[in-house]
């Protein structure tokens, strides 16, 4: 295990308990071309822990799309196992990931692992993440994260969380889960709607809207305590907060001098600066990823498009042309692209664009597509959509081809915001 790194993850106390989940289920509805044949052994340990790791490893990896899982069950292969590479690649892998899990002495749970590459029978490298019980399913997404990076060289973004937030029953909840849907909990119920809420940088807090006051309000809530302090309680509207990449201050919508216009603000509510001036509605603002530009929505033109504007504010320049309706920009965190909600004869679609090119590719072929929100690493993009009159969300690949729906069977699903990577 000399070449195994260690890193020590336990993720506990993040919400706050005392409100009923509601579950999120995933329908894979399209796949890549060419997935990536993979097998995952059963770990070596206590089988029953290690069902939960390998299991959920192997749901990521298959959920992506761009693995082809092959089986692997009734072999059991620890991290230093030699391995029969010919054997596997007659089986059709052209991966294999072995390991185990190991109690310490203090009663916390190793998971070790290694990941070979059968058609040149060499490893490629692994890993030992600490956990415990209650976090065996984080070890599963951090062994499918490895594996994804090493396979396709971009980041995997299994163990990142998002944010949404779910109608039922007359009561709004603010719900985080793990990008897969499971382990959802509940970090704010209201009475009053609950919109817009948006990631900070380091994934411990989230900016919303919320209603609770009978008027728009943006709160900053720090999900490690439950804490949360007002940021914009201006007289009319505040609406649609939106992080800086630096996590120090927020861009919003603030009505108090007319208009909507788009102002920053720090997070705890003070250095107020307008940034845009014009005769028309501003909204919907999105830092650019390395946050000199902010992007935002505005009919100044006559139909609502998209535009853009220095942080610092000034002059705007607009950046959508095709169509009449262009609104909810939302900048790729790798900074190349723009996925933007766009009406074509009649129905509310998502676009993206490439922002060097200025190319435009519908993603979708729904009618009522909403709220955008990139994956951290910039491959897949999460939004709200209605199937049947029921509010749903569906994750959709930058190139339009992986699909998957994630919806609530208890209630109407509404507002996503996929979180940063976990560091």
């Amino acid at each position: 295990m000399s070449k195994i790194s260690r890193r020590i993850f336990l993720l506990a106390g993040l919400l706050t308990a005392g409100f009923a989940q509601a579950q999120l289920s995933i329908e894979i509805t399209g796949a890549g071309a060419n997935r990536i044949p993979v097998a995952i052994a059963d770990f070596a340990g206590d089988p029953t822990l290690a069902r939960i790791v390998v299991g959920t490893a192997r749901a990521d990896l298959e959920r992506s799309g761009l693995f082809k899982m092959i089986d692997a069950s009734g072999a059991t292969l620890d991290e230093n196992s030699p391995v029969d590479h010919a054997a596997w690649r007659s089986r059709g892998a052209d991966a294999l990931a072995a390991g185990s899990l190991v109690r310490l002495p203090d009663g916390r749970i190793e998971a070790r692992f290694r990941l070979n590459d059968t058609q040149k029978a060499v490893a490629l490298g692994g890993a030992a993440y600490v956990t415990n019980n209650a976090q065996l399913r984080l070890a599963g997404h951090r062994i499918a994260d490895f594996i994804y990076e090493k396979l396709t060289g971009e980041p995997g973004v299994f163990s990142t969380r998002i944010a949404y937030v779910v109608k039922s029953r007359g009561q709004y909840l603010l719900q985080i889960a793990d990008a897969d849907g499971q382990g959802a909990a509940t970090a704010l119920t209201s009475s009053e709607p609950i919109i817009s809420p948006v990631w900070s940088p380091d994934g411990g807090r989230l900016a919303y809207v919320s209603f609770e006051k009978k008027k728009p309000v943006i709160y900053v809530h720090t999900l490690s305590t439950g804490h949360r302090h007002i940021v914009a309680n201006f007289k009319g509207s505040n609406s649609a907060p939106a992080w800086s990449p630096d996590g120090n201050r927020l861009a919003v919508v603030l009505s108090k001098d007319g208009n909507s216009q788009i102002y920053s603000v720090n997070v705890d509510g003070s250095g107020l600066r307008r940034l845009t001036q014009s005769a028309g509605i501003d909204t919907e603002p999105r830092f650019a990823a390395d946050g000199t530009s902010i992007f935002f929505t505005s009919d100044r033109g006559g139909s609502p498009q998209i535009y853009r504007v220095d942080a610092g504010g000034g002059a705007a320049q607009r950046v959508t042309f095709e169509g009449s309706y262009n609104v909810s920009p939302r900048p790729s965190p790798d900074g190349r692209s723009l996925a933007f909600i766009t009406r074509r004869e009649g129905r509310f679609q998502l676009a993206i664009m490439d922002l060097a090119s200025r190319q435009v590719q519908v993603l979708t072929d729904s009618n009522k597509d909403e709220s955008p929100s990139f994956a951290p690493n910039s491959r897949m993009i999460l939004i709200a959509t209605e199937v049947g009159g029921r509010g749903l969300l569906s994750a959709v690949s930058s190139d339009g081809r992986i699909k998957q729906r994630l919806s609530v069977s208890a209630g109407d699903v509404r507002e996503p915001a996929w979180g940063p990577f976990i560091k």
